[in-house]
């Protein structure tokens, strides 16, 4: 399912238009971009945990060269979904 699919069944479920449904999901995936990059964690009960974790420097194989090179630290947005939605979803 794509963005547009996901967007029309969403609309549907919340009897939103499209347009409405397109604008809410655009304003949801922002608002959680803002907070995670202040550093910040978002627990959703019943759903699931959205969190920025660390990456420690690395060395790395280039798969061309075979040379190695060096990975920086990096931040990476991580989601774990909760055992309630997992529940729903194994039922």
């Amino acid at each position: 399912m794509n963005k547009a699919e996901f967007i029309k069944a969403f609309a549907e479920k919340a009897n939103f238009t499209q347009k409405d449904a397109g604008i809410a999901f655009d304003a949801m995936a922002a608002t959680i971009a803002d907070i995670l990059k202040k550093g910040e964690k978002i627990q959703i009960a019943g759903f699931g945990t959205y969190e920025v974790k660390k990456r420690a420097a690395r060395t790395g194989i280039n798969p061309l060269t075979k040379a190695q090179i060096k990975i920086e630290a990096s931040k990476v947005p991580s989601f774990k979904f909760g055992n309630s939605f997992k529940d729903i979803v194994n039922k």
